[in-house]
């Protein structure tokens, strides 16, 4: 069964941290929250208080996770940012050639740790900025590029979860969730 490990800081934005959860798990996916606070609880960008499956200094290696993920909001990407243990995880992880994912604010995380350098990826309009003049911005709902994936922002939480789903359970599998959560209702309505 594959393994992803999400981390989760104070001020993240809540469908993006919760929504690849509920999909990942849906379909199958071992994944464990992970709480960068010190405790098990974490607080959302907009108040909610969550307890995370994990904390971090509980985990002694990250090696045997399959991915990495990164919600965004802020200022949950900003403390994330400033967490030498997820930028180190998030380092040995791109050089093992594993998987990585990061959507809104987060993918700034990605750019300060040069993971994205040579790379196309998305994030939340005005992130950007936090780019290297080698990292292609594309301003579309996700993007992938090898080993990670990028997303926009909140309304692009659903299709950045599923695709993430679909690299470890298969796209039969993926589309029989979307269709049972009544996503494939949503694509036909538009």
């Amino acid at each position: 069964m594959a393994k992803v490990y999400e981390f989760l800081a104070n001020g993240f934005e809540e469908i993006e941290g919760l929504a690849p959860v509920d999909i990942l798990r849906r379909g199958g996916v071992d994944i464990k929250t992970v709480s960068i606070t010190g405790t098990e609880w974490v607080e959302t960008s907009h108040g909610i208080t969550i307890k995370a499956d994990l904390k971090f200094e509980d985990i002694q290696s990250f090696e045997d996770a399959d991915m990495l993920l990164l919600p965004g909001g802020m200022p949950g990407s900003s403390h994330l940012n400033e967490h030498e243990g997820v930028r180190q995880a998030l380092i040995a992880q791109h050089k093992a050639g594993k998987r990585i994912g990061a959507i809104c604010a987060a993918p700034m995380i990605l750019a300060s740790t040069g993971i994205l350098d040579g790379k196309k990826a998305t994030c939340y309009p005005g992130f950007e900025q936090y780019f290297s003049d080698s990292t292609e911005y594309t301003a579309t709902l996700f993007q992938e590029d090898g080993n990670v994936i990028t997303g926009e922002g909140p309304a692009a939480t659903l299709p950045y979860a599923y695709k993430i789903l679909s690299y470890f359970a298969g796209d039969g599998i993926t589309g029989e969730l979307q269709k049972g959560m009544m996503y494939t209702h949503l694509m036909e309505s538009k």
